[in-house]
């Protein structure tokens, strides 16, 4: 990503390639980068990292490169699944590691617009996730967008190609990639 372009990081999905919620995150950062944005997408194996320990200063090359990343972002996207009615352990650890962004002079996500979206079998799991990632999204003191997406994919699927079958929840991700690129825009 280069310094002149607006960047926008993803992180989402779950340990399986191609998961519902990392569908759903492709989906917000490829309507990011057509509003203008650079995207990098940290999904499944990009997110194995030891547990957040913050008395550890060695970092594996992977928190380096998400920190970095979350560093160097105008905007951020997160979906998560929901398991049991909360977001996954997985991106829970991954947005653990911004307490390495702490001494900044943009500390954690200050000034970054975040999409959220959560993805569950089930409304009430993809509606507390969703409200989850905003309450996490508040303490990193990150913008969450206007709108964000609680999707039951029980009645959703999203397919290879960016598709899915359901129009509001497709029509509701590329809005969430587009606030984020346009309040990163509005901000830089």
């Amino acid at each position: 990503m280069t310094s002149a372009a607006i960047n926008v990081v993803g992180i989402g999905g779950s340990l399986r390639p191609g998961s519902q919620s990392e569908r759903a995150l492709r989906i917000a950062l490829d309507s990011a980068a057509a509003a203008g944005a650079e995207t990098l997408a940290l999904t499944g194996e990009d997110l194995v990292l030891p547990f957040y320990d913050s008395a550890l200063e060695e970092r594996t090359p992977q928190a380096v490169r998400l920190v970095e990343a979350l560093r160097g972002a105008d905007g951020v996207i997160i979906v998560s699944p929901g398991y049991h009615g909360a977001l996954s352990g997985l991106i829970k650890n991954a947005l653990d590691y911004v307490e390495d962004l702490r001494p900044d002079e943009r500390p954690y996500l200050d000034g970054r617009a975040v999409g959220l979206a959560a993805v569950a079998y089930g409304w009430q799991a993809a509606v507390t996730t969703l409200d989850q990632l905003r309450t996490i999204t508040h303490a990193l003191r990150g913008w969450p967008t206007p709108l964000g997406g609680s999707i039951n994919s029980a009645e959703v699927k999203f397919d290879e190609v960016g598709g899915a079958s359901d129009e509001k929840a497709l029509t509701t991700l590329k809005l969430i990639g587009r606030q984020v690129a346009e309040f990163a825009r509005a901000r830089r």
